[in-house]
């Protein structure tokens, strides 16, 4: 008989070989899919993760990584404070949207005024703030009512996804779209642009706050109260209660920096790679966020390593569909198998197997 029994503590070394395991399981079962769709599944997974880097094209590549990965990094920065407290941030991508349609609009307001030191700074403010609002209607409806925050933020989601068809349709259109939806190009409008800061490097904003949420995310975490307060939510709720942490102040806290974070990463995608508010500004992001936050073991190093790794995914996996044909549907089948097998594997960081042999009378 196969059987878990649970360890007496979690197991280090399973907790950072599990990331790993995950990967090349991804890539066993990737390649199988891949294989089944009649695909050579060695030269599909090349072309995900060697060629963005080491092949013909690699120098377009590269600056493409930092372009995807930047948002992605940002994002689950946030989501792992929340989810080290045990606050389940599921609608991100909501935050994300609605943090770039915040930023849009100021921005817009102005045109064509050009004040880059005035107007820029406000975009960046008011995206944290419009994702920030978005992620206290979770917040507190879980403080005051008990609601599931889960529910509530994965729901929220679909309602921003409606607002931005509105915006993209109505108040933010383009007078001069001719009648096509979508906004101004921001990226045409230099006091609004996000642009690189070395050409072709795809350095920009979004990057360098992504780099500065590691940087304060690792501090935090280690050397701030708040920090403490989190690990020791997470690890213990009722040792917490006994260490005077506020569980409703710490929801909003978690909540709150996480949607603020997600909403600058709007913004920072809306003012530049996306560069205008339409009806498919989002890709995603704040989902796949999820898994990198998860992939990085809630850590800000693993979390700017996994970013790194799944834009690899989003850059390999177009060049796949572009030159070998590779439905988009299984690329993002094949990036969800990443998370299943991390969640599958992850059970050995808590559980041992053990191997009962019983005799029969």
């Amino acid at each position: 008989m196969i059987r878990l029994e649970r360890r007496p503590a979690p197991s280090r070394a399973w907790a950072w070989a599990t990331p790993l395991l995950a990967v090349l399981a991804t890539m066993v079962a990737g390649g199988l899919l891949f294989a089944f769709l009649g695909k050579d599944p060695l030269l599909v997974i090349r072309t995900i993760f060697w060629d963005p880097i080491l092949g013909e094209f690699a120098f377009y590549y590269r600056g493409q990584l930092l372009v995807k990965a930047g948002p992605l990094v940002l994002i689950a920065i946030g989501l792992s404070l929340g989810f080290r407290a045990g606050v389940w941030n599921i609608g991100a991508e909501g935050q994300y949207i609605m943090g770039a349609i915040c930023g849009a609009a100021v921005g817009l307001a102005f045109y064509p005024l050009e004040a880059r030191w005035l107007i820029f700074p406000m975009m960046v403010l008011a995206g944290g703030l419009g994702g920030f609002l978005w992620a206290m209607i979770p917040g507190i409806l879980r403080t005051r009512f008990n609601t599931n925050e889960i529910l509530v933020s994965l729901l929220l989601v679909y309602v921003a996804e409606q607002i931005l068809a509105w915006m993209a349709l109505g108040p933010l259109r383009s007078p001069d779209g001719a009648g096509f939806p979508g906004s101004r190009n921001l990226r045409h409008y230099d006091a609004a642009a996000n642009h690189e800061l070395i050409a072709g490097s795809g350095m920009h904003w979004g990057v360098v706050a992504a780099f500065i949420a590691v940087i304060l995310g690792h501090v935090l975490l280690s050397r701030h109260i708040l920090g403490f307060n989190i690990r020791l939510a997470g690890a213990s709720p009722r040792a917490a209660r006994f260490a005077g942490v506020n569980p409703g102040l710490l929801v909003l806290t978690c909540l709150g920096m996480s949607g603020a974070l997600a909403g600058f990463a709007g913004l920072f995608e809306v003012a530049g790679p996306a560069g205008q508010i339409n009806i498919d500004f989002n890709v995603g992001y704040g989902f796949t966020a999820i898994i990198v936050a998860f992939l990085g073991r809630l850590h800000p190093v693993g979390i700017l390593l996994a970013g790194f790794l799944m834009a690899l995914t989003y850059i390999g996996g177009e060049a796949a569909q572009a030159t070998l044909g590779v439905p988009a549907a299984a690329i993002q089948a094949f990036q969800g198998m990443l998370l299943f097998f991390l969640l599958a594997l992850d059970v050995m960081t808590n559980y041992r197997v053990r191997f009962d042999v019983r005799a029969r009378a």
